[in-house]
């Protein structure tokens, strides 16, 4: 259940700009180099897991099996090409209604966080020209523990200062929601209520939360 909400903690990919298509693009091609295909249907297994987890779904796919040291080599280069892809972002890229969101609970004097596996996401948000509009960014250069462990939201919630019961997670996973009820937080999903139905709410976007969720914010 949304309380009060203090703090609001968003994942990335998928939230605030899709990259899940670049990271799509790298996959497929780090695929179809050793001989495979990864179709868009393979890729919805990656959502909200690291990038090592990431290329061991996708060798599965492929029926291969390398060590660890071959593994981290082909993960590497696929985020080296995902690098290259988010490198041209500009702000065109944000998600429909995210900047005005995140300006309106600010405004309010709600904290906001990242709460993203990316080792990316300050590059992203750096391109995206929004990293000022975050008070704390936590991602996968900061956990060891990939969703649905809670760490990384924990730690957001940690270094806002904000307890657990009054932050509200915005995610578009279904590892993503399970780690913010694991969390003990609220949980808004993004996306399709079939996928994320054990979220408390689900929304299409974020034009379409400021109605919804007006009496949750601190005034």
């Amino acid at each position: 259940m949304i309380r009060e909400m203090r703090a609001a903690i968003f994942d990335l990919d998928g939230v605030i700009v899709d990259t899940a298509k670049y990271h799509y693009l790298a996959w497929k091609r780090l695929a179809n180099e050793y001989g495979f295909d990864f179709t868009e249907s393979d890729n919805e297994r990656l959502k909200g897991v690291s990038r090592i987890r990431s290329l061991e779904i996708l060798l599965e796919i492929g029926g291969l099996t390398f060590d660890n040291i071959k593994k981290t080599k082909m993960a590497d280069k696929k985020n080296d090409w995902y690098v290259d892809s988010i490198s041209q972002m500009d702000a065109s890229e944000i998600l429909p209604g995210v900047v005005e969101y995140l300006k309106n609970i600010r405004a309010k004097g709600i904290k906001t966080a990242i709460g993203s596996a990316s080792k990316n996401a300050p590059l992203i948000l750096e391109r995206l020209g929004i990293i000022s509009l975050f008070d704390v960014i936590v991602d996968g250069n900061k956990v060891s523990k990939a969703k649905p462990d809670p760490e990384v939201f924990l730690r957001a919630a940690n270094e806002l200062a904000i307890h657990p019961y009054n932050c509200v997670v915005f995610e578009d996973a279904e590892a993503g929601i399970q780690a913010a009820i694991s969390a003990g937080m609220g949980v808004v999903g993004i996306g399709k209520p079939s996928i994320l139905k054990e979220a408390d709410m689900v929304m299409g976007g974020f034009y379409q939360l400021e109605m919804i969720l007006g009496t949750y914010l601190k005034t």
